[in-house]
Protein backbone atom coordinates (compact mmCIF):
# COMPACT_ATOMS: atom_id res chain seq x y z
CA UNK A 1 0.00 0.00 0.00
CA UNK A 2 1.13 3.79 -0.87
CA UNK A 3 0.18 6.07 1.56
CA UNK A 4 0.26 10.05 1.14
CA UNK A 5 -0.09 12.49 3.34
CA UNK A 6 -0.02 16.69 2.77
CA UNK A 7 0.41 19.43 4.80
CA UNK A 8 1.10 23.20 4.65
CA UNK A 9 -2.28 24.97 3.43
CA UNK A 10 -4.01 27.34 4.77
CA UNK A 11 -5.19 31.06 4.13
CA UNK A 12 -3.00 33.85 2.67
CA UNK A 13 -3.27 37.35 1.23
CA UNK A 14 -2.45 37.73 -2.46
CA UNK A 15 1.01 37.89 -3.44
CA UNK A 16 2.29 35.98 -0.40
CA UNK A 17 3.69 32.74 -0.24
CA UNK A 18 3.07 28.63 1.12
CA UNK A 19 4.83 25.37 1.27
CA UNK A 20 3.20 22.59 0.82
CA UNK A 21 5.17 19.15 2.15
CA UNK A 22 3.44 15.29 1.35
CA UNK A 23 5.25 12.45 2.42
CA UNK A 24 4.87 9.10 0.93
CA UNK A 25 5.55 5.92 2.47
CA UNK A 26 4.57 2.17 2.08
CA UNK A 27 6.15 0.26 -1.74
CA UNK A 28 7.71 3.27 -3.44
CA UNK A 29 10.70 1.39 -4.86
CA UNK A 30 9.28 1.47 -8.25
CA UNK A 31 7.76 5.28 -8.47
CA UNK A 32 7.59 6.59 -11.82
CA UNK A 33 6.25 9.83 -10.47
CA UNK A 34 5.12 12.21 -8.09
CA UNK A 35 3.81 15.84 -7.71
CA UNK A 36 0.77 18.47 -7.23
CA UNK A 37 -2.13 18.76 -8.67
CA UNK A 38 -5.05 21.07 -7.77
CA UNK A 39 -8.86 21.49 -7.68
CA UNK A 40 -10.89 24.66 -7.53
CA UNK A 41 -14.83 23.95 -6.78
CA UNK A 42 -16.92 22.99 -10.27
CA UNK A 43 -13.46 22.82 -11.97
CA UNK A 44 -11.51 19.18 -12.63
CA UNK A 45 -8.48 18.80 -10.85
CA UNK A 46 -5.33 19.88 -12.87
CA UNK A 47 -2.02 18.95 -12.99
CA UNK A 48 0.44 21.78 -10.79
CA UNK A 49 3.96 20.51 -11.23
CA UNK A 50 5.21 16.78 -10.90
CA UNK A 51 8.27 15.01 -11.07
CA UNK A 52 8.49 12.17 -14.07
CA UNK A 53 10.95 9.75 -13.94
CA UNK A 54 13.02 10.99 -11.41
CA UNK A 55 14.48 13.53 -13.16
CA UNK A 56 11.92 15.41 -15.36
CA UNK A 57 9.66 18.59 -13.88
CA UNK A 58 6.65 19.84 -15.77
CA UNK A 59 4.55 22.96 -14.63
CA UNK A 60 1.40 23.83 -15.36
CA UNK A 61 1.90 26.96 -17.39
CA UNK A 62 -0.35 28.92 -14.98
CA UNK A 63 2.37 28.46 -12.12
CA UNK A 64 5.56 28.92 -14.30
CA UNK A 65 8.08 31.13 -12.25
CA UNK A 66 5.59 31.27 -9.09
CA UNK A 67 5.82 27.78 -8.12
CA UNK A 68 8.79 25.28 -7.80
CA UNK A 69 8.26 22.00 -6.62
CA UNK A 70 11.38 19.58 -5.01
CA UNK A 71 12.25 16.85 -3.45
CA UNK A 72 13.55 15.73 0.19
CA UNK A 73 16.97 13.82 0.58
CA UNK A 74 15.32 10.43 0.88
CA UNK A 75 13.12 11.20 -2.34
CA UNK A 76 10.09 10.39 -0.52
CA UNK A 77 9.06 13.63 0.20
CA UNK A 78 7.80 16.41 -1.97
CA UNK A 79 7.39 20.01 -1.87
CA UNK A 80 5.64 22.33 -3.64
CA UNK A 81 6.83 26.17 -2.93
CA UNK A 82 4.03 28.88 -3.72
CA UNK A 83 4.86 32.47 -4.28
CA UNK A 84 3.35 35.39 -5.60
CA UNK A 85 -0.01 33.77 -4.86
CA UNK A 86 -3.26 34.78 -6.85
CA UNK A 87 -7.05 34.44 -5.57
CA UNK A 88 -6.94 32.08 -8.66
CA UNK A 89 -4.63 29.63 -6.99
CA UNK A 90 -7.50 28.87 -4.23
CA UNK A 91 -8.10 25.34 -4.88
CA UNK A 92 -7.45 21.79 -3.08
CA UNK A 93 -3.87 20.60 -3.83
CA UNK A 94 -3.45 17.07 -3.31
CA UNK A 95 -0.70 15.35 -3.99
CA UNK A 96 0.01 12.36 -6.10
CA UNK A 97 2.03 9.67 -6.90
CA UNK A 98 2.60 7.11 -9.33
CA UNK A 99 3.90 3.33 -8.09
CA UNK A 100 4.02 0.60 -11.18
CA UNK A 101 2.14 3.19 -13.09
CA UNK A 102 -1.14 2.75 -10.73
CA UNK A 103 -2.27 6.65 -9.04
CA UNK A 104 -2.33 6.95 -5.24
CA UNK A 105 -3.65 10.33 -4.12
CA UNK A 106 -2.98 11.90 -0.87
CA UNK A 107 -6.64 13.59 1.46
CA UNK A 108 -5.96 17.41 -0.36
CA UNK A 109 -4.96 20.33 1.51
CA UNK A 110 -7.16 23.66 1.01
CA UNK A 111 -5.27 26.36 -0.24
CA UNK A 112 -7.50 30.30 0.04
CA UNK A 113 -5.98 33.18 -1.76
CA UNK A 114 -7.64 35.99 -0.25
CA UNK A 115 -7.56 39.90 1.38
Amino acid sequence: QVQLVESGGGLVQPGGSLRLSCAVSGSILSMNAMGWYRQAPGKQRDMVAIFIGGTRTDYADSVKGRFTISRGNAKNTVYLQMNSLKPEDTAVYYCYAEVLYRGYWGQGTQVTVSS
